[in-house]
Formats: structure tokens, sequence, C-alpha cells
């Protein structure tokens, strides 16, 4: 895993919205943070509290959160996957991760008498496995609500691949498909959206979504606990696992649970 590829965003079609930032790392070795850190000023990615954000070698004083914050400074390990999916999602989604820095900032103070508490929990389960699933036929979405996996993946298989999107935040999970294993869960955020939208090129449908859910993060009252998330079994998307294309995967309930009552 800590060999370079510089074809790691074809791996698997989770990552198809990060290959376009990936394709500008391609060379025979890792991008140093030099490589990494022109990305970010061409895209003018910057910080809630409005600094450019700069990469920087891990370490320091400050918490991560509250570096990135107050600093506009992202730790960044060289040559290590976990933390280049960290770039490509600020290049992918870069007002959402400043909207969800901005949120981690704002309870660090309010947490940081009483430990970490559900806020913080719920935005740090995003932000490393976070999913974002996007559907113009709010009856599928319902069925992700309600744990309804075969009648959602085998049954409305065609509407799956026609009607949703789904679209990798956590770099944690990016990472993870580059070795994926069955039980392999984003937790996502769903949106309804406009059909028109699914027709967008990639990089205006990236723009769109992050600006919607980094106005839906803004809000402090939203993402206040885990369960806000809705766990989905990423293996069982139509065409991301091989073993999919029979409708007896989807009767794995040690993957494809059913879910709690008081979940749904």
């Amino acid at each position: 895993m800590d060999k370079w590829n510089a074809a790691f965003a074809q791996a698997h079609p989770l990552l198809l919205p990060l290959r376009e930032s990936a394709g500008r790392m391609d060379g025979n070795d890792w991008p140093d943070l030099g490589v990494l850190q022109r990305l970010f000023d061409d895209a003018g990615v910057r910080v809630a509290s409005g600094r450019p954000l700069q990469l920087v070698a891990a370490g320091g004083k400050l918490p991560y959160e509250i570096r990135v914050y107050d600093c506009g400074e992202l730790e960044c390990r060289e040559r290590n996957w976990h933390d280049l999916f960290n770039v490509l999602a600020w290049l992918a989604f870069p007002q959402t991760k400043a909207a969800l820095n901005a949120r981690h900032h704002a309870a660090w103070a309010a947490d940081a008498s009483a430990g970490r508490g559900a806020v913080r929990d719920a935005l740090t389960l995003f932000d490393e496995s976070g999913l974002v699933v996007l559907s113009a036929q709010p009856a599928l979405l319902q069925l992700i609500r309600d744990f309804r996996w075969k009648p959602l993946f085998w049954e409305q298989r065609a509407a799956v691949t026609d009607a949703m999107r789904f679209l990798p935040f956590g770099h944690a999970l990016c990472e993870k498909v580059l070795a994926p294993y069955r039980g392999l869960t984003g937790h996502a955020l769903l949106l309804d959206i406009d059909v028109e939208l699914l027709v967008l090129p990639m990089p205006a449908l990236l723009r769109s979504v992050d600006g919607r859910l980094a106005n839906l993060l803004a809000d402090p009252q939203a993402l206040q606990t885990t369960r806000h998330l809705a766990p989905v079994p990423v293996l069982g998307v139509p065409g991301w696992w091989v073993d999919n294309a029979k409708a007896g995967y989807y009767d794995d309930t040690g993957y494809f649970r059913p879910g709690r009552d008081a979940r749904r």
C-alpha cells in the first residue's frame, strides 16, 4: 500500500470524481508537498477564516483542526495514501471541507471542558468515511434510510444507475477502496437533486454539490450526531464489485444489514 501507483484513481469506480485532480500527479514517484501545494494554489483553496490553505509537515503544538482554521495550515505526510486522499477531498469539495473545519473549530471551543462530544464525532465520521448520495428519485433515498438493500441495488438496479450518484467525501473511505473488503461501508448524507444535475460533467456536478453541502454543514443544527449519517454498503452499488452482478450477493445480511428501527 505504500508503493506509488500513478493510476490509483482508476482502481475503483468510487474514485471517479477524483480522477481529474489525480491526473495532475502523474509521475514515477509520489508527488511531494510542492506539487500538491500548486494544486491548492491553482484552485484557490481557502479555509473558512479566509487564509489560503498551505500544506505543512505533520507535527506541531496546535490541534489539527485548530491549526487548519487559525493558521491555514494542513498537516500532510508525504508518501501516505490517507493524507493524499485528504488533499484530493479538499480539491473536490473545497467549500464543504472549509465549512466542516469551521464546525470543528466551533465545536472544539464548546467541548473543551467536556470532552470530544457528539458533534465532533459526527463531523469526524463524515470527514473520514463520508459518502454523498444524490438522487433525482426520492424513493430511492428512502430505501437507503430503510436499509432495504436488495430492493434498492437489485430490484431498482437500472434506476440506481440512471438516477443516483455516489460521490466520495471521506479520505479514509477512498484509501480503503484501494484494497476493498467485505464490510466496506460509507456514511452518507443523502441529497435530493434535480434530474438536470445528473447529466453535468463531473467538475460542474462537484461544484454544485460542494456549494449545497457547504451551506448545509454551515448550519450548527446540521450533523449533530452520527445518526444523521446513513450507512451504505459501498460494494453493493451496481458495477462497484464483481460479485454484486448476482442477486444472491445481497442476501448476505452480515454485510447488507437490515438496520434497527431506532436508527430509521
